[in-house]
């Protein structure tokens, strides 16, 4: 069996006992940073072959990974930190997997903007998961653009050396919203910082950040602005009957059709 496993994000007390299970009864481990890992398995007393698979050797360590299934062996893969696949290595070997017809599992646990979420206190009702910026000022623009009409909370992740360029951009393209940055997760030092676009986000930046970003607000009706008898007149000058253009004009404003009906009394009279 193959088995993608979530390992901590800070904190090493921070795995699943399945996932311990999962980690001793494998026949091999295929990692992200095999220094990192063997930090993880040592506090564990768990021996291991440890095989690379990061964003440079993806396709070819997928490779090995089917074979390594196909005769039998338990595979398990990690990331530094977190679930694999989400912002980090596992989705080129996932989509392989599956193509060859071999099957895999998830053992989950930690995730790093899920916890953000929840210390930033904005909503999470509805949220989006965005994950890494461009570089690029242009391109970390373009990305921004198709999300900020979504009326619900966005998250990203941000290097630290990124961070006040990433929130610059934001600023740009979505205007003055309330943002957290949170950081050092599950750590002695971890952070949550309410901050502004507009005013950015103070002091040294340094960790992994995770930057939860409120959603888009919903836009006023350009109609709301007219009165009551303009805005149903406008609907029944559209081809609405004087019913239907009180029931639009009232889901516009958010009334009743009762409260708009006297100003429609004589309306049939003067079209």
């Amino acid at each position: 069996m193959v088995s993608f496993v979530a390992t901590p994000i800070g904190n090493l007390k921070d795995i699943t006992l399945r996932a311990l299970e999962t980690l001793k009864a494998a026949d091999v481990i295929f990692c992200e940073d095999t220094r990192h890992t063997l930090k993880l398995l040592n506090a564990y007393e768990i021996k291991k072959p440890l095989f690379s698979c990061h964003k440079f050797n993806e396709a070819q360590a997928a490779e090995r990974i089917i074979e390594a299934a196909r005769e039998g062996k338990d595979v398990a893969i990690v990331s530094d930190a977190g679930t694999p696949v989400v912002s980090d290595p596992g989705n080129v070997v996932a989509k392989a997997l599956r193509a060859a017809g071999v099957e895999y599992t998830l053992i989950p646990g930690a995730c790093a903007f899920v916890a953000a979420l929840v210390l930033s206190a904005l909503d999470a009702d509805k949220f989006a998961f965005i994950g890494f910026l461009p570089d690029k000022t242009g391109e970390k623009k373009a990305v921004l653009d198709r999300y900020k009409d979504l009326d619900m909370t966005l998250a990203f992740h941000s290097a630290p050396q990124d961070v006040d360029k990433d929130v610059c951009a934001m600023f740009e393209v979505f205007g003055e919203r309330k943002a957290v940055a949170v950081r050092e997760i599950t750590k002695l030092h971890e952070q949550s910082t309410p901050f502004l676009l507009s005013e950015g986000l103070e002091g040294e930046k340094r960790g992994e950040y995770v930057l939860i970003v409120e959603g888009a607000k919903e836009r006023e009706n350009p109609l709301n602005a007219l009165s009551e008898r303009e805005h149903i007149l406008h609907y029944i000058k559209v081809g609405l009957d004087k019913k239907e253009a009180l029931k639009r004009a009232a889901k516009d404003r958010g009334v009743s059709k009762s409260e708009l009906y006297k100003f429609a009394i004589d309306i049939d009279t003067i079209k």
